[in-house]
């Protein structure tokens, strides 16, 4: 049997870890044979799994060390301005991915599913790029192909020194990046088809709907508004109430999180607890156990 290609996502993340850490490492550790790196000054991270590894820096030495990779100088007042250095991160961290297939760019407000069962060794063989989304990259999780052009690409944004130097954030692993690899995206769809033939990026790429970020102003699956209440997640399957024969590569709850109660700060304890079990319930209430069986 063939090795499937190697994967690891580069994650900087600079502040205080999100109090849902403990889940979305658990994630990470039934992903076995992907790897992630987790860059910046937040706290040491205990019971790391295997293919997990953190490399804590200080966030002034490594916009040091981003500006040495990219030969200008990179200073943000605000750790949420590294955002826009996603698409180039594999330049950036060339020393780190080195004998990787396969590096992507990840955020934190993630869990994950089967990524092996959504990323097959079939669809990494024909493709070079992979977009969660159809008509956009998926800034909270993209895989790009360990080749040079495909590191140096962030070089073709347009702008990109100086909005990169610039203190606001301009999206460039979204809208900035997105325009490399989808002309005229507002095109219908048998135009927008048919113009994706002329450009070489948009060839070697996957730009096709996950569905695994709900509660957004995207339709969902059935084409209804009608999002899912309620994700399970069981010893690395993630499915849900509304769509229960179907697993999902990864839940991103963004729509959720701004809501979640403060007073889940400080229930670290149980939340360890819970996030050991292996099987949980995510929702507009936050984490909580499934109980002894799934009556959904």
């Amino acid at each position: 049997m063939r090795t499937p290609p190697s994967i690891i996502f580069l994650i900087p993340y600079f502040g205080q870890w999100p109090f849902w850490m403990p889940f979305f490492i658990e994630s990470c550790r039934c992903n076995p044979d992907i790897d992630w790196l987790l860059v910046g000054d937040c706290a040491e991270l205990d019971d790391l799994p295997k293919n997990v590894r953190q490399q804590r820096i200080s966030l002034e030495d490594y916009c040091g060390f981003v500006s040495a990779r990219l030969g200008f100088r990179f200073a943000p007042v605000n750790p949420y301005k590294l955002c826009d250095l996603k698409p180039a991160l594999g330049f950036i961290h060339e020393a780190e991915i080195q004998g990787y297939d396969y590096w992507g760019f990840s955020d934190l407000d993630l869990i994950y599913g089967d990524l092996r069962a959504y990323f097959t060794a079939e669809k990494l063989q024909r493709f070079k790029f992979f977009s969660t989304h159809e008509r956009r990259v998926s800034g909270h999780l993209c895989l790009l192909r360990n080749e040079k052009p495909l590191r140096e690409l962030f070089w073709r944004i347009r702008d990109f020194q100086p909005r990169l130097q610039d203190q606001r954030n301009h999206a460039l692993d979204e809208g900035g990046f997105t325009r490399l690899f989808l002309w005229r995206k507002n095109f219908p769809k048998p135009l927008f088809k048919l113009v994706g033939l002329f450009n070489p990026w948009r060839r070697l790429a996957e730009f096709k709907e996950g569905f695994s970020t709900p509660n957004s102003n995207r339709p969902w699956i059935d084409g209804s508004m009608e999002f899912p209440a309620r994700w399970y997640w069981e010893h690395g399957r993630l499915y849900n109430n509304h769509d229960v024969a179907r697993e999902f590569p990864y839940l991103h709850f963004l729509g959720w999180k701004k809501n979640w109660s403060s007073h889940m700060l400080h229930c670290t304890a149980a939340l360890r607890s819970l996030a050991a079990e292996g099987r949980w319930l995510i929702g507009e209430a936050g984490f909580q156990g499934m109980g002894p069986c799934n009556a959904d």
